[in-house]
């Protein structure tokens, strides 16, 4: 039992230990593929950093050539200007577009077959910078020129019609967004038309919880009024009709008044029973 057991033992301890090894092993991987994408990655980002640092410098020399040498040499700085100028300002855009938009991926692959024939040109067009005969390079500025024309108006297509998609989805997008916040503005003020419906509700419910004698005496009152009102009113009219039918002449207004002030002083008959 005790042979076993240490068997077992020493079994469990190889295969903690072989488990350890293989961890071991695969951290020490991971830490090498980290290294060596980290290091590609700050490769990558030098390589790209010195290339913007030297374009940048050769935009400037080529500007200053322009400027500083007339003539047929002068010419080809500028046409190497403009196209580097017209490249860079079309990749920027697409790049910046290409997140939201995925068909501007497509424009990006036109794009960069145009620069591949753009550096050829601009490697010809250094070279013959370098010609010692003007006439040579007035002779072949007017082929490379018009080279440099298609491409720079090629480029200049794909970033204006970007530019123009970009302008079209925004103005969509706004539209949209305005229909929706007027449909929610109108849902909000649903209460206008709905509050006026609700009001009379409140005074019908004010005139159902009144109590019934109150209703009724206020009929009562109002039934007596008038009847007495009317009873006077009924009065005056036979006294004044009897006089004039008489043939007595006419009626002395002090008579009159006096007889009408007597009939309201009388009370009405609905009033003595309240």
């Amino acid at each position: 039992m005790a042979l076993e057991g240490g068997k077992l033992m020493f079994e469990a301890v190889g295969v903690v230990v072989v488990l350890v090894a293989l961890f071991g092993a695969a951290v020490v991987t991971l830490l090498v593929v980290a290294a060596v994408k980290a290091v590609k990655a700050v490769a990558a980002k030098v390589e790209k950093t010195e290339v913007q640092a030297r374009r940048a410098v050769e935009n400037v020399t080529l500007k200053a050539k322009t400027f500083a040498k007339p003539g047929p040499v002068g010419e080809l700085s500028a046409v190497r200007l403009g196209l580097r100028t017209s490249l860079t300002g079309t990749r920027e855009v697409l790049e910046s577009g290409v997140a939201t938009d995925a068909q501007l991926g497509e424009s990006l692959g036109l794009l960069a077959r145009l620069e591949a024939h753009a550096a050829e040109l601009d490697g010809e067009l250094r070279l013959l910078e370098r010609e010692p005969d003007p006439a040579r390079i007035t002779a072949r500025l007017p082929e490379l020129r018009e080279r440099a024309d298609r491409i720079t108006q090629s480029a200049g297509s794909l970033r204006w019609a970007a530019q123009e998609r970009a302008h079209r989805f925004s103005a969509d997008e706004l539209n949209r967004l305005a229909e929706e916040v007027a449909n929610e503005a109108g849902a909000l003020r649903h209460w206008d038309t709905g509050g006026a419906g609700r009001a009379p509700e409140g005074g019908e419910r004010a005139g159902e919880g009144a109590e019934p004698g109150a209703g009724a005496a206020g009929a009562g009152a109002a039934s007596g009024a008038g009847a007495g009102a009317g009873g006077a009113a009924g009065g005056f009219g036979a006294t004044l009709r009897a006089g004039l039918e008489s043939g007595a002449g006419r009626v002395a207004a002090e008579d009159l008044l006096g007889n009408l002030a007597q009939r309201l002083r009388k009370p009405a008959p609905g009033s003595q029973g309240n």
